[in-house]
């Protein structure tokens, strides 16, 4: 331990005493400074609040999961694990200090207390319970006692449907969570939702409803615990026993008074106390909490920080190293150690990880964490693929790209949908790993992007299910027995007791205020009984009707009389998209197949009506090779560039070409296309197929005349299957394509090409095409063409090439289009 003559403070004290504040204060007086922080949330929280004061160029964020390290960076807002204690400044700060005894995390906390020091001062907040440990470890350090300025009172047991508005209910498990808040919402109308498990912004928005009175209730794990200041005057505790990962056991003193503690803010007052369940609490924890006294801490955790990588064998054993000060643990269950234990019997892993680089970068993967807290085979494979891969060099894009995509949907429930979110936080982990990806900006924003949009899609999910402002009263009528009127009106209303509760759309119901009609089933019960027959009738009527009710939207939703019933969706392929029922709950299985049947009916015969010539290419007799040309011709939905189907084409014989010409297919110089397949409508339905099949929710360009500057850019595909290439932020068409490619290869041939103005004009393109076009034409320089260019003037020359009939149509139309030139 360092022997520094800086400053060493402890600011120790109960649960809302503004230790952070003051440390955050300390930080801002300094010429630089780090602070880190238990959670990744206030982490975030608190360098918001430094911008504002330093401004964006001075303040650095480095979490696990997310880095923003500006290159004049004087200050560093960090979680604990994260801290680059390398690195020199004139303050330092750890919070919540007394997490040195955890079992998972402890020995980060330790190491931190030995050793991260500032230049200046260095401060320590935490619990009264570790006081013992830093008298202990840092002799010299000075102690700031922080009291509660606001009175924390026991009000004993109390039945959850009668707990005081502003009530925090704690439980220790998902399900208590969601049967708590269920009963809530029906007994009072709605309740927000703290886990441990959802991700900060979820955890968030959650907190700021309950902020705004949206919500007057608030269930949560222990997770409350630590960081959240809210406006709690109440806090009940479901349970006074938890699951600590290995058994069942008893809550501390201390982990009482941290819940409890949340209870009240600054000088107002709170009270603490249990469900009609639990029972009232025993007296000496009464005691305890009312009077700030926490049992001190028996031990820290500790572990080896200088370790040894010449072999596993030797990691291992380093880790396994004695602590040095009586009084430390061994840290045994950290998640990277036993993420090495379960590697080190890899007898794969065993042989590669050989000499002291290889063994390193095996403990970097092993620190990867997994955020889902599963610890299953699932993160060790994960684990075992990032090494194989690492020790080659850095990790495929393509399979990066696999694994995130898996995770970025939004669809399911709320279990799953956490699930998915804590695994997108060990990929933004890897993203944040510079040396392990490539273009590690790129996948920090992917994944960041992920995690906001299924963070969002839980906060929405959690919402509906566990607010609802029309219940409470609902439900009362119904328990009392009496009837419930209920009907839809002719402007299709659903009126329950004469107020409307929604609306019948289609074949689906949509409850008013953003309530999912799938949530709301009190609602569902009472609307029932005019919602069945209503759905039964739409639905005969809609098998029955002709294609003249149906349309497809530019969205590719399935409009019937002007309603939603169903949208398009990827399918095998984008000329057999899947079809998605928008249709209510309420609608049997029988209704629901019939619904289909018909749908998918429609969309097979308006795709082969308004495709004809792409469909007909695929049926077509054809030989072995023309066959499979056309098979791949229509699957890209009519176009292809030729350099990707060469191969193919040199091996048709004269028949197959004469064969494919007759269906309309051109094998054009750089492009291989249907252009019989119609106008702009049916290329812009080739382009919602395209958009659809690919999932992208970008607008379909606006594609007139053969050369259109594009306003943004443009995937590739969906340009092609609307007749266009694109040339440097431009959209050519197939047919200009190939009357510049004809007339710049004619000119090439009878000598080098300048690309200058002049070619430009003689070309009619605008002078910055120039450059791209000859690129993409297969020039590399002026006068010179690519080796695939050459290649493939090659291969046409040595393929048996039919002279043309000079008195044909074909040749006399050539002529007539070379004179008019």
């Amino acid at each position: 331990m360092s022997d520094s003559e800086a400053r060493l403070t402890a600011v120790l004290g109960p649960t809302n005493t503004g230790k952070t504040y003051l440390a955050m204060e300390r930080l801002i007086g300094h010429r630089s400074g780090m602070i880190g922080f238990p959670l990744r949330l206030l982490a975030r929280e608190n360098y918001d609040r430094l911008v504002k004061v330093k401004g964006p160029a001075k303040v650095a964020l480095v979490t696990g999961e997310e880095k923003i390290v500006p290159p004049g960076a004087r200050y560093f807002v960090c979680t604990v694990e994260s801290m680059p204690v390398e690195r020199p400044v004139a303050f330092v700060a750890i919070d919540e200090i007394q997490l040195a005894a955890d079992p998972e995390r402890g020995h980060i906390f330790t190491d931190r207390l030995l050793h991260a020091r500032g230049l200046e001062e260095t401060m320590v907040m935490g619990s009264d319970s570790i006081s013992r440990w830093v008298r202990a470890l840092v002799p010299k350090t000075e102690f700031i006692q922080r009291p509660r300025f606001s009175t924390l009172s026991y009000a004993g047991p109390k039945k959850i449907t009668r707990l005081p508005s502003r009530s925090a209910v704690v439980a220790f498990s998902a399900a208590e969570v969601y049967a708590i808040a269920d009963l809530i919402r029906r007994q009072r109308g709605g309740t927000a939702i703290v886990m441990g498990a959802l991700s900060p912004r979820t955890r968030n928005a959650q907190v700021e409803m309950y902020q705004a009175g949206e919500v007057d209730y608030l269930v949560a794990t222990d997770a409350i615990g630590m960081g959240l200041n809210m406006d709690v005057n109440h806090v009940c505790f479901a349970a006074l026993r938890k699951f600590d990962g290995r058994v069942a056991r008893p809550l501390t003193k201390a982990e009482i008074s941290q819940i409890a503690g949340r209870a009240g803010r600054h000088m107002s007052d709170g009270t603490f106390g249990t469900t009609a369940e639990v029972g009232p609490m025993d007296p000496e924890i009464v005691d305890a909490v009312e009077n700030h006294r926490v049992d001190p801490l028996t031990h820290l955790m500790w572990r080896r920080a200088d370790l040894d990588f010449r072999s596993i064998d030797h990691l291992l054993r380093s880790l396994e190293t004695r602590p040095p000060y009586p009084g430390l643990i061994r840290q045994q269950e950290a998640e990277d150690h036993q993420s090495l234990q379960h590697m080190a019997r890899d007898p794969e892993i065993m042989e590669l990880a050989r000499g002291r680089d290889r063994v390193a970068l095996l403990w970097e993967v092993c620190q990867v964490p997994d955020f889902r807290k599963l610890m299953t085979d699932a993160h060790v494979r994960l684990l075992l693929q990032l090494y194989r891969f690492l020790i080659k060099g850095r990790l495929p894009n393509d399979w990066v790209a696999d694994q995130i995509a898996r995770l970025d949907r939004i669809e399911g429930d709320i279990d799953q949908l956490t699930q998915r979110i804590a695994h997108v936080r060990t990929w933004s982990y890897i993203a944040n790993r510079a040396d392990w990806v490539q273009d590690p900006g790129h996948w920090q924003a992917r994944t960041q992007a992920a995690e906001d949009r299924l963070s969002e899609a839980l906060h929405a999910a959690l919402t509906q299910r566990f607010v609802d402002r029309r219940r409470a009263a609902l439900h009362r009528r119904l328990k009392s027995g009496s009837d419930v009127v209920a009907a839809v009106n002719a402007a299709d209303e659903v009126i329950v007791e004469g107020h409307v509760v929604g609306t019948l759309a289609g074949l689906s119901f949509s409850a008013i205020s953003g309530v999912d009609a799938d949530e709301a089933k009190p609602l569902f019960a009472a609307a029932r009984r005019a919602l069945g027959p209503a759905l039964a009738d739409r639905a005969a009527q809609l098998t029955e009707d002709d294609d003249g009710q149906f349309k497809l939207t530019e969205a590719g939703d399935i409009l019937w009389r002007r309603a939603i019933v169903a949208s398009l969706k990827p399918g095998d392929g984008p000329l057999h998209p899947r079809l998605e029922l928008k249709v209510d709950d309420l609608l049997d299985g029988g209704f629901r197949r019939m619904i289909d049947k018909r749908l998918r009916a429609w969309v097979d015969a308006t795709l082969q009506r308004r495709l004809r010539p792409l469909f007909t290419l695929m049926s077509a007799e054809l030989s072995a090779h023309a066959r499979g040309l056309a098979y791949q011709v229509a699957e890209a939905l009519g176009a292809l560039p030729r350099r990707q189907v060469a191969q193919q084409i040199a091996q048709l014989g004269k028949e197959d070409r004469r064969r494919l010409r007759a269906l309309g297919l051109r094998l054009g110089r750089e492009t291989v296309w249907l252009p019989t397949l119609g106008g702009r409508a049916a290329r812009h339905l080739l382009m919602r197929l395209q958009a659809i099949h690919a999932q992208s929710g970008q607008a379909l360009p606006d594609l007139a005349g053969d050369l259109v500057a594009l306003p943004e850019p443009v995937p590739d595909r969906l340009l092609a299957v609307a007749g266009y290439r694109a040339i440097n932020g431009h959209a050519l068409s197939f047919d200009r394509l190939e009357r510049l490619s004809e007339r710049t290869h004619r000119l090439s041939a009878q000598g080098a090409l300048k690309w200058d103005s002049a070619l430009a004009a003689s070309l009619d393109v605008p002078q910055e095409l120039v450059r791209p076009l000859m690129s993409e034409l297969g020039f590399i320089a002026e006068g010179k063409r690519t080796e695939e260019s050459y290649k493939r003037r090659r291969q046409a020359r040595r393929a048996p090439v039919p002279l043309p009939d000079p008195n044909s149509p074909f040749s006399i139309l050539a002529r007539l289009r070379e004179t008019s030139r």
